[in-house]
């Protein structure tokens, strides 16, 4: 089984964000912010691909398919309908569409999760790029940085993840 998982950091520290991937097994995570800088401790791009690589994490940015500030600020306002209209027609231009076609090569390698700041998937563009995948096969697993214990306890019950075999990509 394709799955794709999204996770975001928003109330959780490096640590246990760092142990709730690898409760589930994640090899790689694919950052989707617009911007790779953040306030929250050890979740700027270069000190999080060091304590992910030091756990046998890859880590890859995907620029392209963030949140333009637009859709950001939508979204802080509680604008919803409006933050969703400003990424949809975002990620139907040319750089985010190289970028999304880039990121479902990648996924089918290796279980992948998307990365950004909100905490709940919803209220979040990962959760319109996870959509996007569906489309492609992937099942979408939304987890939760902030207890990884919930993950240990459940391992029996995540779904395995299985390579895409023979499958050509754009």
């Amino acid at each position: 089984m394709q799955i794709l998982y999204t996770i975001g950091y928003e109330g959780t520290d490096i640590e246990r964000f760092v142990a709730t991937l690898k409760a589930v097994g994640i090899q790689r995570l694919a950052d989707v912010r617009a911007v790779l800088h953040s306030r929250k401790r050890g979740f700027s791009k270069k000190s999080l691909a060091a304590h992910l690589e030091a756990e046998g994490i890859e880590y890859l940015t995907f620029q392209p398919l963030g949140d333009p500030k637009p859709g950001r600020d939508a979204a802080r306002a509680g604008q919803q309908d409006v933050f969703r209209a400003i990424y949809t027609t975002h990620l139907n231009s040319e750089g985010a569409q190289s970028s999304l076609k880039e990121l479902t090569a990648v996924a089918e390698q290796q279980p992948t999760c998307l990365l950004c700041f909100e905490r709940d998937p919803v209220n979040c563009h990962r959760s319109i790029i996870a959509e996007e995948l569906k489309s492609c096969g992937f099942e979408v697993l939304n987890l939760f940085g902030d207890a990884p214990e919930r993950y240990v306890r459940n391992a029996h019950r995540l779904p395995s993840y299985s390579p895409r075999q023979g499958t050509a990509t754009a």
